[in-house]
């Protein structure tokens, strides 16, 4: 699988000053994983995946004790119907809004345990 690697994106995670950084740069690379289809930027002051063009996933940077991705459709809440079952994913995923979701890890070793799963999760978002 091709990852859509922004060098942008590789440039402000060499300067990242953040405790839990390899967590980071490994869920990073999943995410890319996730489908061929995401790419990346920087927004708001943190990696942001995009899928056709529209934001979906963001890195919240600003905790430094655990890793939070928030889950989300664009930067503007829309008024489709969004065919997203979120209880399926309510062990890993907390819906915060009716479009948007954060996941927190609080630990390298929950991160580690669960990505897998946050693959999966990461891939029926994004599509959905």
């Amino acid at each position: 699988m091709t990852l859509n690697r922004n060098p942008a994106v590789d440039s402000f995670l060499e300067s990242l000053d953040h405790p839990l950084k390899p967590v980071i740069e490994s869920l990073r690379l999943a995410v890319l994983e996730a489908d061929d289809a995401i790419t990346e930027q920087i927004k708001w002051k943190a990696p942001s995946f995009c899928f056709d063009s529209v934001d979906r996933v963001t890195f919240n940077l600003r905790p430094l004790h655990h890793v939070q991705l928030i889950f989300h459709r664009g930067a503007k809440t829309k008024a489709d119907n969004f065919d997203f079952d979120a209880a399926k994913w309510n062990d890993l995923l907390e819906m915060i809004g009716q479009d948007r979701g954060q996941v927190i890890f609080p630990s390298a070793e929950a991160a580690t345990a669960r990505q897998a799963e946050f693959v999966v999760l990461v891939r029926e978002w994004v599509r959905a």
